[in-house]
C-alpha cells in the first residue's frame, strides 16, 4: 500500500426535492383542497476518522463524492425521500483544508469524530403548507435548496508519540527497525526513507509510537532534496529525536543544518522537546566517542546521549529518556504477549 498524506477532493451535497402541487379528487367527496407533499431533504457530505487506516491513497483514485438529491413530494401529502449521505472515511490525524490550503475546517485527532463538509439542501413545501382561510385553493409551491459544492484538501499528519529527526542516513531507520516490528527500507545510500514510518516501541512495560520521516538537508525548506513535505507528521509528537551520525567529519555542521530547517519551518516545531543522540558509536573507538560528543555538546548547547541502533548500545537509555518526555496519559501499557515490541 503506497503513503499518501495530501490529495484533493471535490464533494457536492444533494439539492432538496421541489414541493408539489396537488388537490384531493375523490369520489363522493364534496369538497377536496390541497394535498401537495413536501420534497425530500438533499443528502449531506461527512467525514469520519476511522481506524486501520494510516494514508490518503483511497482518494487518489476517486476524487468525486456527490451526494444524493431529495425527491420530489407527491399528491396525497406524500412526502419525498431524503438523499442518501456520504461518509468520507479518512485515517486519524487528518486536517481537512479550504481550497486556499490554509483556512483548517476540521482536525479529526480522535476515532470517530466526524464533521459536516457540505449540507444537503432542504426541501420544497408543497402546496399544502399555503393553505389559509383566505387562499384554500393555493397553486404554489417551493422548489428544493440547491446543494453546496466545495473544493477541499485533506492533508495528514501521523499520530505519534516521537518524531525522529536527522540528516540522510543519520540511522533513522535503523533505531526503528532495533526497537520495533516496523521494518523500513535499510541501506548505505542517501533517502531510503521516501514516505514515513511508524513503529511501535516498548520500554519499562509501557508503549509508545515512533515516527520515522525522509531525511531533511540544507535548504530542505526551500524544495531541496524531499523538501519539508514531512514535517508535518511530527508536529502532533511529544517530542523529537535528533540523531546525529557520529561517524561524519561535520558534526556540529550536521546538528546545525537540522535545527535550521526546523526554525525555518514555523510554528512551535523547533521549541519543542529533543533528545540529541550521537548515533553510530559502534564505529568509533572512546577517544572518538570523546571528542565526537564533546562537538556536538558545544554545539547544541545542552546534554548529548550516544547510541548504536546496530549494536544496540544506549539504546535502553535513549527510549527511557524519551519516555521521560511523554505525557502519562498517552503512554499504553504493552501487553503481555509473545508479539510484544522489542524490550531492552
Amino acid at each position: 500500500m503506497k503513503f499518501l498524506d495530501l490529495c484533493k477532493v471535490y464533494v457536492r451535497s444533494g439539492a432538496g426535492g421541489g414541493g408539489c402541487v396537488s388537490f384531493r379528487r375523490e369520489k363522493f367527496v364534496e369538497f377536496g383542497g390541497p394535498d401537495g407533499g413536501d420534497g425530500g431533504k438533499g443528502g449531506s457530505v461527512w467525514a469520519e476518522a476511522v481506524e486501520g487506516l494510516n494514508t490518503l491513497i483511497d482518494f487518489r483514485y476517486q476524487q468525486h463524492f456527490f451526494a444524493k438529491n431529495g425527491q420530489p413530494g407527491m399528491g396525497r401529502q406524500r412526502t419525498g425521500k431524503d438523499g442518501d449521505d456520504i461518509v468520507l472515511r479518512v485515517p486519524v490525524g487528518t486536517e481537512i483544508l479550504d481550497e486556499d490550503q490554509e483556512t483548517v475546517i476540521a482536525d479529526l485527532t480522535e476515532v470517530g469524530q466526524r464533521v459536516e463538509l457540505a449540507r444537503g439542501g432542504n426541501g420544497g413545501w408543497g402546496n399544502l403548507h399555503f393553505k389559509s382561510a383566505t387562499n384554500q385553493a393555493p397553486r404554489r409551491s417551493n422548489p428544493g435548496q440547491d446543494g453546496v459544492e466545495r473544493t477541499l484538501w485533506l492533508r495528514l499528519k501521523l499520530i505519534a508519540d516521537v518524531g525522529l529527526l536527522g540528516l540522510p542516513n543519520a540511522g533513522k531507520s535503523t533505531f526503528l527497525a532495533a526497537t520495533s516490528n516496523a521494518r523500513p527500507k535499510i541501506a548505505d545510500y542517501p533517502f531510503t526513507t521516501l514516505h514515513p514510518n511508524l513503529g511501535v516501541v516498548g520500554v519499562d512495560n509501557v508503549e509508545f509510537v515512533v515516527a520515522d520521516i525522509p531525511g531533511l538537508i540544507e535548504g530542505a525548506s526551500e524544495g531541496r532534496g524531499l523538501g519539508d513535505l514531512f514535517l508535518g507528521h511530527v508536529e502532533r509528537c511529544s517530542v523529537l529525536l535528533h540523531l546525529v551520525d557520529g561517524t561524519s567529519e561535520t558534526i556540529a555542521e550536521d546538528y546545525r543544518v537540522i535545527i535550521g530547517e526546523l526554525e525555518a519551518y514555523g510554528g512551535d516545531l523547533a521549541e519543542k522537546p529533543r533528545v540529541t543522540v550521537l548515533n553510530k558509536i559502534d564505529a568509533l573507538d572512546e577517544e572518538e566517542r570523546a571528542e565526537a560528543r564533546k562537538k556536538l555538546e558545544k554545539a547544541c548547547g545542552g546534554p548529548v546521549m550516544m547510541m548504536s541502533g546496530v549494536a544496540r548500545e544506549g539504546v535502553t537509555e535513549v527510549l527511557r529518556a524519551l519516555r521521560a518526555e511523554i505525557d502519562a496519559d498517552r503512554l499504553r501499557h504493552q501487553p503481555e504477549t509473545e508479539d510484544a515490541p522489542w524490550q531492552p
